[in-house]
């Protein structure tokens, strides 16, 4: 019997074993937010905001693989130049040249309407020069300041030129230019009409030519028709070289001031290939010589820079018969000295001297500069003689 109570005492301080379950508690998750010492509205403001930052990683992410992607496509696009032969790697970075020409030669030129007359009895042939159209721009503005230019092959010394019209691509010319010509000249002889681009300060650009070969035409009636105008004919003349000079009136003290101020490319006329420049500046009144003064020489050079000017009392009565002469000289110690070039400017001016001169007149008491080409000696001494066409402005 005492045994059977300790046995039964025994069995009953043992304490009694769980069996483990695989199932966890539904309330854990609450358990776990109850023991965190926050209230409830700072724990759903912790979780959004680190919920938007894993988002904007995941943005950041995206976007970096995007760039990756687009550097690889550029850098497979690109052209190693180095690798590729001499010839295509020249079409690759520019045009040829020839190219390029034909592309300006095969452009659309405009059209020009002119008219010619043939005097059978005084053996002259007077050239209209009427209107043109749709001329091809160039000037950046997309316009053009277009004149023409009128000879004859029989004797290319002898040209017109039109008054040049501003900013325009359909210009009105209306001008008409007589030349003697012999009728067993006329089968041998062209008319030209080149049309230029007129500029100030740098050299007039070509713009199309028209070649009329009188052979080939009937001159018993006036020709007058359209034709379209082809490229420029490149007649290699002897240049003489450039100057430039400004202009200022000043009607109130009868003042003309002429300010010198340089010269390029001259012509070569000392044996070591340079020249000693110098200029003159001469006034004609009635075609005899007025006044004259002359700059300092420049040694060894062919684009002299003088910068240097002269004031002449003209009255404004005067000024309507003057003519300015201005011509570039050799000096030459031992020998005598040679003139390089020369042009002049007045009233009996064509071209763009008349153009300076003109500025000059309209402007009083302002400097006009422009630069202008040399002519031959010879052919400025004939042209002196040319009556005048040109209307002075009153004052």
């Amino acid at each position: 019997m005492p045994a059977k109570a300790a046995s039964t005492s025994s069995t009953s301080g043992k304490p009694t074993q769980k069996t483990p379950t695989t199932t966890e508690d539904p309330n854990i998750f609450n358990g776990i937010i109850k023991k965190i010492p926050l209230p409830q509205w700072a724990l759903i403001a912790i979780a959004a905001a680190a919920g938007l930052l894993i988002l904007l990683c995941i943005i950041c992410i995206m976007v970096k693989c995007c760039c990756r992607k687009k550097k690889k496509g550029k850098s497979k696009d690109r052209i190693n130049l180095l690798s590729v032969n001499g010839a295509t790697t020249t079409s690759q970075v520019q045009p040829d040249m020839d190219d390029l020409d034909a592309r300006v030669e095969g452009a659309q030129k405009g059209s020009l309407q002119y008219s010619l007359e043939y005097n059978f009895l005084r053996e002259e042939l007077i050239v209209s020069v009427k209107e043109a159209r749709d001329l091809m721009a160039m000037d950046s503005s997309g316009t053009s300041d277009p004149y023409a230019i009128v000879y004859l092959t029989s004797d290319i010394k002898k040209k017109f030129e039109t008054k040049h019209h501003r900013k325009t691509l359909n210009p009105v010319f209306n001008e008409s230019f007589t030349f003697s010509l012999p009728k067993d000249s006329v089968s041998k002889t062209t008319a030209v009409i080149q049309l230029y681009d007129f500029n100030r300060f740098s050299k007039h650009d070509a713009i199309g030519e028209l070649r009329l070969t009188l052979g080939d035409i009937d001159l018993q009636h006036v020709i007058e028709e359209w034709q379209k105008l082809s490229v420029c004919t490149k007649i290699e003349q002897e240049h003489l070289g450039d100057i430039c000079f400004s202009l200022r009136y000043v009607p109130s003290t009868s003042t003309l001031t002429v300010v010198v101020l340089e010269a390029k490319n001259l012509k070569k006329m000392d044996s070591d290939g340079l020249s000693d420049p110098y200029v003159k500046v001469q006034l004609l009144l009635k075609k005899k010589n007025w006044k004259k003064k002359k700059t300092t020489v420049k040694k060894n050079t062919l684009s002299p820079y003088f910068n240097e000017a002269f004031n002449f009392e003209v009255s404004f009565e005067q000024i309507k018969n003057v003519d300015l002469v201005i011509s570039v000289w050799d000096h030459d110690k031992v020998t005598k000295n040679e003139a390089i070039g020369k042009l002049f400017l007045g009233c009996k001016a064509t071209g763009n001297q008349l153009h300076h001169w003109s500025d000059m007149l309209a402007n009083p008491r302002r400097p006009m500069a422009q630069w202008h080409s040399l002519q031959p000696v010879e052919d400025v001494n004939h042209a002196l003689g040319v009556k005048s066409r040109f209307k002075l402005p009153k004052p």
